[in-house]
């Protein structure tokens, strides 16, 4: 089977990691600060905060800016549930804006809709979804018109770009997760870019049970941080990220090539100024049959038989799952993420895959339907 995640852990991670067990200081210590300041060095951020995973990261973001009980944060329900969950973690309201259907992001159209209509929004939470940027030229537009935060969940586009400035550090503060299936990972671990010297200063505390020196407890803060077996792996991961997203646009072009003529699924976009570093590639099954999903199962279940492994991201929009109903949220919100989530499907990417894996899921995929 070809699947559709395979971690690299190569010498340098196992060497670091070594290191660090013989420095018998496994929590957060020097590798950790040397993590931050390189990741903030290659995005071009003055501050690195590094947690324990993007979760905390996310949290920790919020109320860096001052989210707090009863603020309204605008985010988009096409993502992982964590986007939204770290806007209730600071007993703020999220309220969902609909997404372009051409990129998957949040449709700065109808975000400025929003805006008009909801009044004293604090913070929008952007995502870039996939590893694709949002159109950040629109959102600092309405940024310096309504006068709102701005967070970058980039934590599926490590080394996305936009204009050739990495994401994560257009807004207030951005946000990245290292979870084992990223384009790199530290197994699980995330990291908070900033600008702004005071909200550095306090993010530290957040994440570190709100502690000043050594002693001295400011504010109420929590246990959000990294390890130093964590960081080696970064570490390590870092020096190679460039090589492997090289990969992942190769693979990725090689399957525009290959599919541009194909009738049953619309390719990713790719524009000019957005760097997309296809965490994911994803693209959108046309249907033939009343029965919207069918023909999105058949074709997954025809590439499981043939040995290629693909996935769904995301099943179901935010406020769709279970427990956000139980909030109050309805069906029929945001109408182009719920179209999207009945038709969108992945393929392996990543960059493990050998160019003879490659060209055999170009077969196969073009085989469908012969």
């Amino acid at each position: 089977m070809i699947n559709m995640t395979c971690p690299i852990i190569g010498y340098r991670e196992r060497r670091l990691i070594n290191d660090v067990l013989g420095s018998k200081i496994l929590a957060s210590g020097k590798y950790v600060t040397q993590f931050e300041q390189s990741f903030a060095k290659y995005c071009g951020a003055d501050f690195g905060i590094a947690t324990a995973n993007g979760t905390m990261s996310l949290h920790t973001a919020l109320l860096m800016l001052g989210i707090k009980s009863g603020d309204k944060v605008i985010t988009t329900p096409l993502t992982f549930i964590a986007t939204a969950n770290s806007i209730l973690f600071c007993g703020a309201i999220p309220i969902f804006v609909d997404i372009d259907p051409q990129t998957f992001n949040i449709d700065p159209v109808r975000l400025e809709e929003a805006l008009k209509k909801e009044k004293d929004v604090k913070a929008v939470l952007i995502v870039h979804l996939y590893g694709l940027p949002c159109d950040m030229d629109a959102m600092l537009k309405l940024k310096k018109k309504y006068k709102f935060k701005l967070i970058e969940d980039a934590c599926q586009a490590h080394g996305a770009e936009f204009k050739k400035k990495k994401v994560g550090t257009f807004g207030d503060v951005g946000v990245f997760s290292f979870y084992a299936t990223k384009n790199m990972m530290t197994g699980e671990g995330g990291m908070i870019l900033t600008n702004n010297v005071k909200a550095n200063k306090y993010g530290r505390q957040v994440i570190n049970h709100g502690r000043e020196g050594h002693s001295m407890h400011m504010i109420l803060g929590y246990n959000f941080r990294l390890t130093n077996l964590a960081a080696a792996i970064g570490i390590a991961q870092l020096e190679q990220l460039e090589n492997w997203i090289a990969k992942r646009i190769a693979n990725a072009k090689k399957y525009n090539e290959a599919f541009k003529n194909l009738d049953f699924f619309k390719l990713p976009l790719v524009s000019e100024n957005y760097r997309h570093v296809f965490h994911q590639y994803v693209v959108r099954v046309f249907y033939k049959d009343k029965d919207k999903d069918k023909e999105r199962k058949s074709f997954m279940k025809y590439l499981s038989n043939k040995g290629v492994e693909s996935k769904i991201y995301y099943p179901c929009v935010i406020y769709k799952q279970p427990f956000y109903k139980g909030l109050g949220y309805k069906t029929g919100l945001c109408k182009e993420a719920e179209k999207a989530v009945m038709e969108v499907m992945s393929l392996p990417v990543h960059p493990s895959l050998s160019g003879v894996e490659v060209e055999k899921i170009i077969k196969i995929v073009k085989g469908y339907r012969k």
